[in-house]
């Protein structure tokens, strides 16, 4: 069997990427994403936007036969995208991830994007916001930056010519553990297949504007 590798129709039409994103149930098993252009699809998704810019998002890029078997009998009803795409990527929030305050300030400061006074201010500020947040503000926050980047995550993929879909039916409890991470640390938000579809995905009808929109 060949294995097909390389980019696929890569675009930066924004009308394209966004109006024919579908999910997708079913992936070209034989299309394999390298590991370079997976690490450049994960960085330009890395430049969503987040609280504080303190990027709680962690991913698990599950690419091996071995790590995909792994996934499977926990993927429930999303066994046949988790054995068929290249990849599975497991989106996770580090509720830890203050521990990389400094260095993200201060790399900021390095790298000219932040005068030094206006990062020791915000420290003075950030510091004790995150020493006083309660776990559940602190959960919400992150969902909504994982969620931010897992979405940016999916258009990057469609610009590199890749099909996605977003999976929320999988075990949730186990998933850390059995690929070697701290559960207590790293907490599931979702999985996203990625690959080439083996059928397209189908449109789906969207409530207009009018329903989902008030101005004020």
């Amino acid at each position: 069997m060949n294995t097909i590798t390389g980019q696929f129709n890569k675009t930066n039409d924004f009308d394209t990427i966004v109006l024919e994103r579908h999910s997708v149930k079913a992936y070209d098993p034989e299309v394999k994403i390298s590991r370079e252009e997976m690490t450049e699809i994960l960085a330009k998704a890395s430049r969503a936007p987040s609280a504080i810019n303190m990027q709680p998002w962690r991913f698990l890029v599950i690419d091996s036969a071995e790590g995909k078997e792994k996934l499977a009998p926990l993927a429930s009803f999303n066994q046949t995208q988790a054995l068929t795409s290249s990849a599975v990527i497991a989106v996770f929030y580090d509720a830890n991830n203050v521990e990389y305050m400094e260095e993200i300030f201060s790399k900021s400061v390095e790298l000219g994007y932040m005068p030094q006074d206006i990062m020791d201010m915000q420290m003075q500020q950030v510091q004790p916001y995150y020493a006083n947040i309660t776990p559940s503000e602190l959960r919400d926050m992150n969902l909504i930056d994982s969620g931010l980047i897992s979405m940016q995550l999916m258009l990057v993929a469609r610009a590199h010519g890749y099909d996605t879909n977003p999976m929320a039916g999988y075990d949730k409890d186990q998933i850390a553990e059995a690929f070697g991470l701290d559960k207590e640390r790293f907490q599931p938000v979702m999985l996203i297949s990625i690959g080439k579809a083996a059928k397209d995905g189908y449109p789906s009808y969207r409530l207009p504007v009018e329903t989902i929109t008030s101005w004020a």
